[in-house]
C-alpha cells in the first residue's frame, strides 16, 4: 500500500516539473530550448538525490539503494550480458553474404559510437537509432533485419555499448526546427499519461525513482538509457531500448507501439539528450 501511494502522489516538486513539462504545447519550435530543458532535467535529480555521484544514475536501481547495488557489484564479477557480449562481438566481426560487415556501414567501424545514437538525420527528417541503423545495415547488405526486441539485436548492440563504455553521452540536435519538433514530440510522450492505470514514464521514473512497486525498485530517467540493452532476471534474457518501450506501455496497460516507431524514436531522442554527459554504461542487468 505504501508503494502504491508513493506512486500515485510522488513528490509535490517532481509533480510541478512534471506539471511544467507536460503543459500544452504552445511553444512554438522556434523557441525550444533543448540545453535549458536538459540542464532542468538533471538539476532535478541532482538536487532530489544529492547524495548520488552524477555519474552513477546510469546504474539505475543500484545509485538508489545500497544494497543492492552492493550485490549488483558483485555479480559484476560474473555479469549475467557476458554471452550477449560474446555473441555480439563474433556476428559484429562476421562478413554478410556479400562479403561486407556491421563496420562498413558505421563511421569508425562501428566502435565507440554508442554515444553518439540516436542522431537526428537532416536528410530523412527522423531520428535514426542504433538499432535501426544497424537493421538498415543488414537489409543494405542483402540480409533479413532482425528483431528490434531482443536476442541478436541485443547481442549486437550490447558488444557496441561495451566498446562505448565510460564516454559520455553526446547527442546532437542540429538546426533544423524538425530535430526541436522530434524533440518535443519525445517530451511530449514521456510526460504524457496513458493506459488503464493513467500512468506515464515519469509517473514511475521523475516521481518515484528510489521508490518501491512490489518488490523492485524504481530506476530514475536520468541515464536510464546509457545502460541499454540490459539483462534482465525477469526477462531471463537480454533487451534492447525497443524492448524496455514495449514493456513500459504494457506494464501500465497501455496498447505498445510498434518497435522503432516515431514516437519511440523520438522518446529515445529526448531521454538520450537529456542525458548528455553521463556516461555510456551498457550494457546493463537489473532485476
Amino acid at each position: 500500500m505504501k508503494a502504491r501511494t508513493s506512486l500515485l502522489l510522488g513528490s509535490l516538486s517532481a509533480a510541478l516539473v512534471a506539471f511544467a513539462l507536460t503543459s500544452p504545447r504552445v511553444v512554438a519550435a522556434d523557441k525550444v530550448d533543448p540545453v535549458a530543458d536538459a540542464k532542468t532535467f538533471q538539476n532535478f535529480f541532482f538536487q532530489k538525490f544529492a547524495d548520488v555521484k552524477h555519474e552513477d544514475f546510469v546504474n539505475g536501481p543500484y545509485s538508489m539503494n545500497a544494497d543492492m547495488k552492493r550485490q549488483w557489484q558483485e555479480k559484476e564479477e560474473f555479469p549475467p550480458y557476458e554471452f550477449a557480449l560474446d555473441a555480439g562481438k563474433e556476428m559484429f566481426a562476421t562478413p554478410f553474404k556479400n562479403g561486407k560487415t556491421y563496420a562498413d556501414c558505421f563511421p569508425n567501424g562501428g566502435i565507440g559510437i554508442r554515444q553518439n545514437y540516436p542522431y537526428f538525420d537532416t536528410g530523412e527528417g527522423k531520428v535514426v537509432t542504433l538499432e535501426l541503423a544497424l537493421n538498415r545495415c543488414r537489409e543494405a547488405n542483402g540480409e533479413a533485419p532482425y528483431s528490434y526486441v531482443k536476442d541478436e539485436m541485443a547481442s549486437l548492440t550490447a558488444y557496441m555499448a561495451f566498446t562505448s563504455r565510460g564516454k559520455p553521452m553526446d547527442i546532437k540536435i542540429p538546426d533544423d526546427p524538425r530535430a526541436l519538433e522530434a524533440f518535443e514530440n519525445g517530451k511530449r510522450y514521456f510526460y504524457t499519461r496513458r493506459g488503464q492505470l493513467n500512468f506515464s514514464c515519469a509517473s514511475c521514473h521523475v516521481q518515484s525513482p528510489g521508490e518501491r512497486i512490489r518488490a523492485e525498485i524504481l530506476a530514475p530517467a536520468l541515464g536510464i538509457l546509457n545502460a541499454m540493452p540490459i539483462y534482465r532476471s525477469e526477462w531471463s534474457g537480454m533487451g534492447t531500448i525497443s524492448r524496455r518501450f514495449v514493456t513500459c506501455n504494457s506494464q501500465t496497460r497501455a496498447v505498445p507501439l510498434e518497435p522503432q516507431s516515431d514516437e519511440y524514436r523520438d522518446v529515445e531522442y529526448f531521454l538520450s539528450y537529456v542525458a548528455n554527459g553521463l556516461p555510456i554504461s551498457g550494457p546493463g542487468a537489473r532485476p
